[in-house]
């Protein structure tokens, strides 16, 4: 039965073995896919990746017990056979396979399928059941190709520079600001990164990301640079940079709206989630026989899953706490 009784509470749970897949609150045992900060807390005892371990300790989020898990080593953990696969979302981004008596669940956390810059290739495995993140899955979500969206990114800062202003590019510390500087890398920039994105890069290095030169922002510094910096810190540095124009770099720059929202001069469609052709794609290659979506647009994506021979259902609505 461990395959059976998966609720949504908030957060997922594998509820006849208490194993709870990215919580927020504090768990006693739970599984951790990545450290973006809204995957976090201090649990008691946590599985996750040596990458996403040292990141949540960098953010404060240190667990009392750590099951390291190298990428493709099954290990027994409570019972239950671990695996962990990359999945190209953010450095050290991880799906967990758990199997029991060769039954075997795949929770997907944030993933991508097309390369990202600063991240490791996803590995799709296959499993019984798939419980998958949908936060792309309505059919508008088909993104432009990166080569095309970054060298929109480059020929932008190229003209910022020409004018004598400063380029903004913002992006998340973690995950989003490593892409963007490893994307950009081989353009001849100068990149002065925020405090808090320069330290997470230095981590990421030390991790064995590949990086062209940087150095740390400072009140003094940012004419003929790049600056990297999170997005809500925008008015912050905005007060420091005496002549600056700030790019919004994010999956969520594919809607019209999105620079406006942001308060930025640019917007530039980088993901490190699948968009809705990729979260199909996923799907074909884990080959599931039962498909539980999650967050975004879980609802609309089963529902297309279903017209497609699916069994699916979107794990989180009110009518799904108990689907078995």
């Amino acid at each position: 039965m461990f395959w059976t009784q998966i609720r949504y509470q908030g957060a997922v749970v594998l509820a006849s073995i208490d194993l709870w897949l990215d919580p927020r609150a504090r768990r006693e045992w739970a599984f951790v896919s990545h450290a973006h900060s809204d995957h976090l807390a201090a649990h008691d005892e946590v599985i996750l990746s040596e990458a996403t371990y040292r990141f949540a300790c960098q953010r404060r989020c240190v667990p009392k017990k750590a099951e390291i898990l190298p990428f493709g080593e099954a290990r027994v953990i409570r019972g239950v056979t671990c695996t962990l696969f990359p999945a190209g979302h953010i450095l050290g981004s991880a799906q967990l396979l758990a199997e029991v008596d060769g039954r075997g669940v795949l929770f997907s956390g944030d993933f991508k399928l097309q390369a990202n810059h600063a991240a490791e290739a996803i590995d799709v495995p296959r499993a019984e059941v798939l419980i998958m993140e949908t936060t792309f899955g309505h059919p508008r979500y088909i993104f432009p190709p990166a080569e095309r969206v970054i060298a929109a990114m480059a020929e932008w800062c190229d003209a910022c520079l020409a004018e004598g202003v400063t380029p903004v590019l913002l992006g998340y510390a973690l995950g989003k600001g490593q892409e963007m500087l490893a994307a950009l890398a081989g353009h001849g920039y100068t990149f002065l990164l925020h405090p808090s994105l320069y330290d997470t890069t230095r981590i990421a290095e030390e991790l064995g990301g590949s990086f062209p030169p940087y150095a740390r922002w400072a009140p003094e510094l940012g004419a003929d640079a790049v600056v990297l910096c999170p997005p809500h810190l925008r008015k912050w540095i905005v007060a420091r940079l005496p002549r600056c124009r700030t790019a919004i770099v994010s999956g969520w720059a594919f809607d019209p709206s999105a620079r406006y929202r942001y308060g930025a001069d640019a917007a530039f469609c980088l993901s490190d989630h699948a968009d809705y052709r990729d979260l199909l794609a996923y799907v074909e290659r884990v080959q599931p026989t039962r498909v539980l979506t999650v967050h975004g647009h879980a609802t609309e994506f089963a529902a297309e899953l279903r017209r497609r021979g699916y069994q699916a259902n979107a794990l989180d609505e009110p009518d799904q706490l108990n689907l078995f």
